[in-house]
């Protein structure tokens, strides 16, 4: 048997490889593209325009136009890779070891601080798929809505009433959105070593710089949307109702 251990071992780290480039690779399609849209079409909110939040809503439009195939696009294409990522994230977590405090290298700082955005950025997951997300509304939440009750435009409207709905929600958001930016960004720079694409000090340098430069405007467009909804006015969505909570527009 003793002959067999050898074949065994390297079964096991090819498997190891596989997962972990799996891993990689979900976090950046479709999570990471998803993100990317994700925000910029929430930062809509600063459009102007006569009609306050309107190209929000036409953004949102455009997403729910899928009609039936909206929970299914969502079942697949973003919890199904999200809950991969996070349980193998959480694996990787529970098993690695960090030694940041012992020699605060930048590479193990950023070792310990992607794995610490890791875990603020699924429970901020968690919690906004709870306030904003259908699925929440089993739970007490899911307060977005594309219409109200009366066919009126309500998609600024509900998300503005979500974020302004208590002092402690803003900080939530914004915590959260710059773990998530930082976890994405800082994905992409260890994808490119992991995928054999930066193997050079000089090369992973260079996509040091570019993944900072693309983290901090991604940061700032989210930052910006949040900022764009604790601002607006939750009854001046030209053509809705003010103060209706009721969501008309859930998939069920």
């Amino acid at each position: 048997m003793a002959e067999h251990a050898p074949d065994t071992a390297l079964a096991s780290d090819r498997y190891y490889f596989l997962i972990r480039r799996l891993h990689s690779l979900s976090g950046l399609i479709p999570l990471g593209v998803f993100l990317c849209l994700h925000l910029g079409a929430n930062a809509t909110i600063l459009a102007g325009g006569a009609a306050p939040g309107g190209e929000f809503q036409r953004s949102v439009d455009r997403i729910h136009a899928l009609g039936p195939l909206l929970v299914p696009v969502e079942i697949v294409g973003i919890f199904i890779p999200l809950a991969f990522h996070a349980l193998l994230g959480f694996q990787i977590l529970f098993s690695g070891r960090s030694n940041a405090q012992d020699y605060p290298y930048a590479g193990n700082i950023r070792y310990t601080l992607q794995r610490v955005t890791a875990v603020i950025a699924f429970f901020f997951i968690v919690f906004h798929l709870w306030q904003l997300h259908w699925v929440g509304a089993v739970f007490g939440g899911g307060a977005f809505a594309v219409h109200d009750a009366g066919g009126n435009p309500a998609a600024a409207r509900t998300t503005a009433d979500a974020l302004q709905s208590a002092w402690w929600v803003a900080p939530i958001y914004a915590i959260g959105i710059v773990s998530v930016v930082y976890h994405l960004a800082n994905g992409v720079w260890t994808s490119l070593i992991t995928w054999g694409i930066t193997i050079r000090p000089q090369a992973q340098r260079t996509a040091g710089y570019a993944c900072a430069v693309f983290g901090v405007l991604l940061c700032l467009v989210g930052l910006g949307a949040l900022r764009g909804f604790r601002t607006f006015e939750p009854g001046e969505q030209a053509g809705a109702a003010p103060h209706v909570t009721q969501a008309a527009d859930r998939p069920k």
